[in-house]
């Protein structure tokens, strides 16, 4: 697939690339994450002046109404530089949610402030037992007086630690999998009754465990209309899946030009290993997953906001997030195997882009889950959409 920038969106990149050499040098990086937070506020606030916070959101909104295909660029140099600050978490997903979602005073408080810089934010939705299955809500929401009470726990909500405010799932009706029944919630990460446990993932971002213990929301926290939130989540994690596996290419990226370099530059039996054809073929076949992954990257990225039918919008990103996380896999176990013993060093940056790329190969659904989606929501022998009869 070929795939060219416009000239906006070149001027976003070389914005982006102009930020990361002079703010996000990878001992720079270093430094963020074993700070006490594990982010920087004034690299959120950069983030903010040069525009990057507000570029998906509408412009009635104070954005810049960008498309998916808008931020690749930014999620790749964001992925080749490894930024641990909660711009996924924020931006493609929380932020999406309560812009798609939320009542017009609501969706304007919010989105301003996340454009501003004044606002992070998190979307606490996964739960034990769930491998991946959106519709799997236990976390109750029941009706008192003229707000609801959440009552439950999600697990691994990245930078949960680090949030203002949480979008939350809970089942207003219904039994655990149903795919009516689900809400969507706006919550303070410091109301009464929220608790956290927080901890550092293996790619050194910050997530946290989360109970809600009796906690009361006014029905103005609410996004969307009761029990029918199922349907903005995957809207939302469609499009969240989009960015990472545009981030995953920027983090590909990092490693072939690292592992090339190291192949130009470190010498046996007197000459560079990359002149041994073996290790070319290897270098080669890197290169080649790293290209495939961004075609369908791009392809994903210019599809989740076309309007596309929900069943096809699943089926495009799940076969871009298949490719991604086979890619991912090999880029990446070949990269610190062609370093060599220092390739699972601290010291150099491909130890942590393997850890990284591991991730994203999981983050929200692995291979295995996509090609059970892929499958679902492909077409018939008969030329009708699986996802068309289930909706029937």
């Amino acid at each position: 697939m070929k795939f060219d920038y416009s000239e906006e969106q070149r001027l976003v990149a070389d914005s982006v690339r102009r930020f990361v050499a002079q703010d996000y040098s990878f001992e720079a990086r270093k430094a963020i994450v074993a700070s006490k937070d594990g982010w920087s506020r004034d690299i959120w606030g950069k983030l903010a002046g040069i525009g990057l916070l507000g570029l998906p959101f509408p412009a009635e909104l104070g954005g810049f109404g960008g498309r998916a295909v808008d931020l690749m660029s930014v999620m790749e140099a964001m992925g080749e530089a490894l930024v641990v600050e909660p711009y996924l978490s924020t931006v493609g997903l929380a932020g999406r949610l309560v812009a798609r979602g939320a009542g017009d005073a609501l969706r304007q408080e919010i989105v301003a402030a996340i454009v501003e810089g004044r606002m992070v934010m998190a979307f606490a939705h996964v739960e034990d037992g769930a491998r991946y299955d959106l519709a799997h809500v236990a976390t109750r929401a029941t009706r008192e007086g003229g707000g609801y009470r959440i009552v439950g726990g999600k697990r691994v909500v990245l930078h949960a630690p680090c949030a203002d405010r949480l979008v939350v799932s809970a089942r207003a009706s219904g039994d655990v999998g149903d795919a009516r029944g689900v809400s969507l919630f706006l919550v303070d990460a410091k109301s009464q009754g929220v608790s956290m446990a927080p901890y550092r993932t293996l790619d050194e971002m910050r997530a946290a465990d989360v109970r809600f213990d009796s906690v009361l929301v006014p029905a103005q926290a609410r996004i969307g209309e009761e029990g029918g939130g199922l349907a903005l989540v995957e809207e939302a994690a469609d499009y969240a899946t989009a960015l990472l596996c545009a981030e995953a290419v920027g983090a590909m990226k990092s490693a072939c030009d690292a592992t090339l370099d190291y192949l130009k530059t470190r010498k046996q039996f007197g000459m560079p290993i990359g002149a041994f054809q073996a290790l070319q073929h290897r270098m080669v076949d890197m290169v080649i997953e790293y290209e495939q992954a961004r075609s369908m990257a791009s392809l994903a990225c210019a599809r989740v906001d076309t309007g596309d039918a929900p069943h096809e919008r699943a089926r495009i990103v799940s076969a871009a997030k298949i490719k991604t996380a086979d890619a991912c896999r090999h880029v990446s176990q070949e990269s610190v195997q062609l370093h060599g013993g220092m390739g699972m060093t601290e010291e150099l940056k491909v130890s942590h882009t393997f850890r990284r790329l591991t991730m994203i190969a999981s983050q929200l659904g692995d291979a295995d889950h996509h090609l059970e989606r892929f499958a679902r929501n492909s077409p018939s022998p008969l030329g009708e959409g699986r996802g068309e009869r289930h909706a029937r």
